[in-house]
C-alpha cells in the first residue's frame, strides 16, 4: 500500500464518508451590523398631537333655552289655530252638503198634517221654501190646491242665508185638533196660532 507523501496535495486524498453517528450542528447566526431593529409603534407615536380630545357638550344658556321654549309654544299655538280653522271649514262643508241632499236648492221642506182645515179625510199638505232668504209657507187644505194659502215669514240675513233649511212642526197645545204651526230655522221657532180656520203669526221665541 503506497504511503502518501507529505508533499501530496490534499485533493488527491480519498473521500471519507461521515459516520452515521456524527451530528451536524449549525453555527450560531450572528446578526449583521447593517440590519436595524424596528421598534413597534406605540399609541403615543401613532396618534397625531393636533386632534382635539372629546369633551362633553356644554348645557345651553338659560336665555337660549327660554327662547327655544317660547318659539316652540308659538309654533304650537299657530298650528292649533290652523287646525281649528280647517276643522270649521270642513264642518261647514259637510253641513252644507248634507242640507243639499235633504232639502235641495232652494231649500224646500214638505209635510202632511191634520190641522182642522180639511173638508174631507185627506190631511193638509204644507210646503216651506227659502227663496233667497225669504221664508214662504204654502198650505194646501186637504190636499186641495184650489184653496191654497201662502204665509210669508221673515227675511233672513247674513252669509249664506239662502241656504238655511226651514222646517215645520205642529203642536196641539189646546187638544182641540187644531194644532199650532211652528216654523223652525237656525235654532228659532216662529209660532203661527191656529185660529178661525187659518194661522196667525206670533212673536218668535228661541228654541
Amino acid at each position: 500500500m503506497p504511503v502518501s507523501s507529505p508533499l501530496t496535495p490534499k485533493s488527491t486524498l480519498r473521500h471519507r464518508p461521515i459516520g452515521s453517528q456524527a451530528t451536524q450542528q449549525e453555527p450560531p447566526r450572528v446578526p449583521r451590523a447593517s440590519r436595524t431593529h424596528t421598534q413597534k409603534p406605540t399609541p403615543a407615536t401613532t396618534a397625531p398631537g393636533d386632534i382635539p380630545t372629546w369633551k362633553p357638550a356644554q348645557p345651553l344658556p338659560a336665555r337660549r333655552r327660554q327662547r327655544l321654549l317660547l318659539v316652540g309654544i308659538g309654533i304650537g299655538m299657530i298650528l292649533a289655530v290652523v287646525l281649528v280653522l280647517l276643522g270649521q271649514l270642513l264642518m261647514g262643508w259637510v253641513g252644507t252638503t248634507w242640507d243639499d241632499l235633504h232639502y235641495g236648492r232652494p231649500r224646500t221642506f214638505q209635510t202632511d198634517a191634520f190641522v182642522g182645515h180639511e173638508a174631507g179625510t185627506r190631511p193638509s199638505h204644507f210646503i216651506t221654501l227659502n227663496l233667497q232668504g225669504r221664508i214662504e209657507i204654502i198650505e194646501l187644505p186637504g190636499g186641495d190646491a184650489a184653496h191654497a194659502r201662502i204665509f210669508v215669514g221673515p227675511h233672513l240675513y247674513g252669509q249664506n242665508a239662502d241656504l238655511v233649511p226651514i222646517t215645520l212642526q205642529f203642536v196641539d197645545t189646546q187638544h182641540n185638533h187644531h194644532p199650532d204651526m211652528l216654523v223652525v230655522f237656525q235654532g228659532t221657532r216662529l209660532t203661527y196660532r191656529n185660529e178661525r180656520g187659518t194661522f196667525q203669526p206670533v212673536s218668535p221665541t228661541g228654541s
